[in-house]
């Protein structure tokens, strides 16, 4: 696998924290369903929720990177399209939930990044696909 994309797989991850922590500010949870749901599945405190939330995906997305995705493991490119898929939804529906609420939106501000990175990220594997670079 390219060394590229154990780079950008690991900004993907970063970028990823620094989106929760805007919606941490914004208080995420107070202001969208969805993500009021999610946390009240982990506990009756929303804030204390959200933050188990994010902090396991960021713990998971590390680890994924540290053992998975910088080692090459087979596992890692079905981790890496995974990371992909939920970073490209999530930077678009930032952006068009705050275009239909026409106002900011707790996570507008990371989105177009996490857009932006998954979307080269998926170029550079399906680059790494086509060059046979994508196995263990």
């Amino acid at each position: 696998m390219f060394k590229n994309v154990h780079s950008v797989f690991l900004l993907l991850v970063f970028t990823q924290a620094s989106h929760s922590i805007e919606e941490y500010i914004g208080h995420l949870w107070e202001v969208l369903p969805p993500a009021r749901f999610l946390c009240s599945l982990v506990s009756d405190n929303l804030e204390k929720g959200f933050l188990v939330i994010n902090i396991g995906f960021f713990i998971f997305g590390f680890l994924a990177w540290l053992f998975l995705v910088r080692t090459g493991h087979v596992l890692a490119r079905y981790v890496i399209w995974f990371w992909i898929i939920i970073e490209l939804i999530n930077g678009m529906l930032h952006v068009v939930w705050a275009i239909l609420e026409t106002s900011y939106r707790p996570g507008l501000i990371t989105a177009p990044f996490l857009f932006a990175i998954a979307w080269y990220l998926k170029g550079l594997m399906i680059k790494s696909s086509d060059d046979g670079m994508v196995h263990s």
